[in-house]
Parts: C-alpha cells; sequence; structure tokens
C-alpha cells in the first residue's frame, strides 16, 4: 500500500460549504472568456506544485462514469520524453493516480484532509499513439467506478478504469484501486509514522550511473548500487521536486514505479526503453528511515516473441513492500 497523503491545513470556502465536498464552479455568469483552460484545483489531486497538475477538466457522466481531461506537456523535468520521441508512460500513471483523489473528493464527497490509500496501478500504453507532437498531448479519459465501498455516508473506497484517448486513438488504458481514510484513522494506522518530520530519513545514498537504469541525470535516479546484481537499495531524494512534490510520511508509490522502470532497464542492459506496461500492488508502507532492497528478474518469455518482462519487488525489514511486473518490446528504440 501507498499512501496519497496530502495536508490541507485551510479547506477552500467552497468545500467548507458544501459539507466537505468541493464545489468548482464551471463558468461564471456572463463570462466573455467560455473556453478557457486550466487545470483543476491542486489541492484536488494532492499536489503542492501547480506545474505538477496532469488534470484540467471532468465531468460525471452518470453515477459511475466520468469523462476527465488531461494535458501532458511536451517536456517535463521528470517525467522526460523517451528517447526524445515518446511521452513517458509513468506521466499516464501519475494521470491516473491524480484521478482517484479528483473523483473521490469532487464527485464522491470525501472531505479534505482524508487520506487516499493506493493498493494496485496497471497502466498499459500504445507506443505508436504516445509520440511527442508538435503540440502538448490533449487527452480525454474515460473513467469507470467499480468496487465502490462507502462506510456510512463516507466513500471508503473504490476501483477506477480507464481509457485515455488522443485525438480518438487509446493511447493507454489503466486500473487502480484505493481506500479513504478519515485523518484519526491514517494516524491510528501509521502511528509514529504519521508525524512527519519526527523521523529522520536515511542518509541520502550514492545514485547508480543514470546510463545504466535508463535515465540522464544522477538526481533523478532512485537506485544505489550495493555490488550484488540485479540488487540496489533504493534512494529516496526527499528533496526531489516532482517525486517528492511535498513532504509525506513515507516514501509515495511513484518513487516506487520509478524503481520498478530503472531497475528493468538495468536488467535488460538498456539505457532507452518504452514500458508498454507496468503492473504494479503496493503491500504496505515504504518507510523513510529504513533500507528498502530492491531486486529484480528477467521472466521467462510467453506466447509473444517481441516482448521482455521483468518482476521487480521491494523489501524492507524482510517484509514485501511492493511488487511490480514491467514488460516492453524487444526493439522500441
Amino acid at each position: 500500500m501507498t499512501a496519497i497523503t496530502f495536508r490541507v491545513d485551510h479547506p477552500t470556502p467552497s468545500a467548507q460549504a458544501h459539507g466537505g465536498r468541493a464545489f468548482i464552479p464551471r463558468q461564471a455568469t456572463g463570462s466573455r472568456f467560455p473556453t478557457l483552460t486550466a487545470t483543476v484545483p491542486k489541492e484536488l489531486v494532492h499536489r503542492a506544485a501547480v506545474a505538477e497538475v496532469m488534470l484540467t477538466d471532468w465531468q460525471r457522466l452518470d453515477d459511475t462514469h466520468f469523462k476527465v481531461s488531461a494535458q501532458w506537456p511536451r517536456g517535463h523535468s521528470f517525467f522526460t520524453p523517451i528517447g526524445g520521441e515518446h511521452h513517458d508512460p509513468l506521466i499516464a500513471a501519475e494521470t491516473m493516480r491524480q484521478i482517484g483523489p479528483l473523483l473521490g473528493h469532487a464527485e464522491f464527497g470525501v472531505p479534505l484532509g482524508h487520506q487516499f490509500v493506493l493498493w494496485d496501478l496497471d497502466i498499459a500504453v500504445a507506443p505508436p499513439n504516445m509520440r511527442v507532437g508538435s503540440a502538448p498531448a490533449a487527452l480525454d479519459i474515460e473513467v469507470t467506478c467499480t468496487e465502490i465501498k462507502q462506510r456510512g455516508r463516507h466513500l471508503s473506497g473504490l476501483r477506477i478504469l480507464t481509457v485515455f484517448r488522443r485525438d480518438g486513438q487509446i493511447a493507454a488504458t489503466g486500473t487502480g484501486s484505493f481506500s479513504c481514510l478519515a485523518p484519526g484513522v491514517y494516524q491510528r494506522i501509521r502511528g509514529e509514522h504519521a508525524r512527519i518530520g519526527d523521523r529522520t530519513p536515511l542518509p541520502l545514498t550514492a545514485p547508480a550511473l543514470p546510463q545504466s537504469v535508463g535515465r540522464t541525470s544522477p538526481m533523478d535516479v532512485v537506485l544505489s548500487p550495493i555490488g550484488e546484481p540485479a540488487r540496489w537499495q533504493l534512494r529516496a531524494d526527499t528533496r526531489h521536486p516532482v517525486l517528492f512534490d511535498h513532504a509525506v510520511d513515507h516514501i509515495p508509490g511513484m518513487v516506487l514505479l520509478e524503481a520498478a522502470r530503472q531497475a528493468t532497464a538495468a536488467v535488460l542492459g538498456r539505457s532507452t526503453y518504452i514500458p508498454h506496461s507496468i503492473s504494479s500492488e503496493f503491500h504496505r508502507y515504504a518507510e523513510l528511515d529504513s533500507p528498502c532492497f530492491i531486486e529484480a528478474r528477467r521472466l521467462p518469455r510467453v506466447g509473444c516473441a517481441g516482448q521482455d518482462s521483468v518482476l521487480v519487488t521491494g523489501h524492507q525489514d524482510d517484509a514485501l513492500v511492493f511488487s511490480s511486473t514491467v514488460t516492453t518490446g524487444t526493439r522500441d528504440l
């Protein structure tokens, strides 16, 4: 598990006025600019930086179906285009991660300040439709909510199924499941770990050679070599402006997904590759103050000979934290 943790000290007036449910006015009466585009409020997707908000709008179709729009920039400080030509599939994973809290807060009445716990996330992309164009990529995302659970009057969990369309073509599909926890419940579950700043993160370890894990900048490397083949220590730089967009009490799930992507690059010996799919399960929180070890092994090819798969796992204090299976084509780039 990994919590989408974002603390809101001062809920927006609209959230207070509507009983904790955020209300976003669609268009002011008499507006002269009815078609202008903006991102959704950053608080609704648990981001501190507006620049890291991928979602631009949403619309309820019925009680379980929604339409969400998003935009991917042609360049990004962390989700850099792969080979300079393809949007990073992990930007699709981050976009889907943002959809969970957006709909939870704006459509299912989850109060701001509640925590979202991510249990699993699967994303698959169609590389031909992930090419970087001459303008930012505009995405229309079909969202279906299933396994909707409530505790009393509040949402306690749901699964989202997503289809990303770009210019009418499917660019990605994904699914993920979330639990929603009130602040008091989250604090009881996390105990002393819930108090941000009370526990000192591990000293930052040296990064692996960036090219060996599919990166160009050492600051973006999340693996540290430990002298064992296909095994590393997770490197969590809490100063990273994207992976640690705001203060958290554990290592975010996107850091673990990036570790899976980098470990796959190392095992396959490919400095540049496009993950066709990443299927992940999160079993427990990855703590900041204890070493987490990442292991990767190449899986036997099954069926299609044009794909390679790597199983990546993370263990902390001898317990499984997460597992990811990364699949890629053998001749992408």
